[in-house]
């Protein structure tokens, strides 16, 4: 098949290439350069800078800690994770919310650190909980830190990608009303102080799937960096081709650096293994 997008660049980053850590409690995979993993070649893809594959053992998992000036989400493949600002106290939480919340399959918690924040996410079952740990360098520093949890449909992902993630739409210079009105710019997504989609699909066996580049939600519209990412969840089954490329197939654990993207550009999906694939969308400036 010919490539459908000539100009797009599609560089492939092998899952077995990725920096890796194994703590014991913790097993995690490094797309970018993190904590004792560093490779100059990888340090950021537009505005993402991190792209952690993590599973963490049930009754552990990250105490709480800080963030400051950065975008930061977990996407929940299997298993739960429960996220609790340092202000609550546990055994008195209430009702879940941005504050609290014990995150299943489907959900997104996102964190805007901003001026400084601190949480805790810890795996409070006695399952293993394998998960998405992902970050963005926002347009801009010491913005007002916020959460944000919100669920997406499984049955809507197996139909196309579902955008999940979409800028404020107030866009960089937000008033304060704005920043608390919280609106995205694609109706039913988390609003990101970022030029950046994030999407999420589930293809089906021998099933297409297409990405329009920027989403009709984007203010570059020229040289888009489109980041690929295909989670480890059906035991090396799943397998998909980008643009019909026969040197773009990802197995699981793969992902590709899309870039000389423009916006409105389509970047077509097959699923070419045993299994459906998930696959994951950072469209990014």
């Amino acid at each position: 098949m010919s490539k459908a997008l000539s100009h797009a660049k599609i560089v492939p980053r092998r899952s077995n290439e990725r920096g890796h850590a194994d703590h014991g409690w913790l097993n995690s995979y490094h797309t970018f350069s993190f904590a004792n993993y560093y490779d100059p070649r990888f340090q950021n893809f537009g505005s993402l800078r991190v792209l952690n594959e993590d599973r963490v053992d049930g009754g552990t998992g990250f105490p709480t800690h800080p963030h400051r000036d950065a975008e930061i989400f977990s996407y929940i493949l299997s298993g739960e994770l429960t996220h609790r600002d340092s202000m609550i106290k546990k055994g008195a939480e209430g009702k879940e919310g941005d504050q609290f919340y014990r995150m299943k399959r489907g959900d997104v918690q996102f964190t805007t650190g901003g001026t400084g924040i601190a949480h805790s996410e810890q795996n409070e079952s006695n399952k293993e909980v394998h998960f998405l740990q992902i970050w963005a360098l926002p347009w801009s520093r010491s913005l007002t830190p916020r959460y944000h949890t919100k669920t997406f449909s499984e049955e809507a992902k197996r139909s196309a990608f579902l955008p999940i993630l979409s800028p404020l739409k107030a866009g960089p210079g937000a008033s304060e009303a704005d920043e608390k009105a919280a609106e995205p710019t694609l109706p039913e997504t988390i609003p990101i102080h970022a030029d950046m989609v994030m999407a999420a699909g589930i293809i089906g066996v021998d099933k297409r799937f297409k990405w329009t580049v920027g989403a009709d939600a984007v203010k570059k519209t020229e040289k888009r960096n489109v980041y690929i990412h295909m989670p480890m969840c059906k035991g090396g089954s799943a397998k998909i081709r980008l643009d019909g490329r026969e040197d773009a197939v990802l197995e699981e654990g793969d992902g590709a650096f899309v870039s000389g993207v423009n916006a409105g550009d389509v970047l077509s999906f097959e699923s070419i293994g045993e299994a459906e694939a998930e696959v994951i969308v950072l469209d990014s400036d």
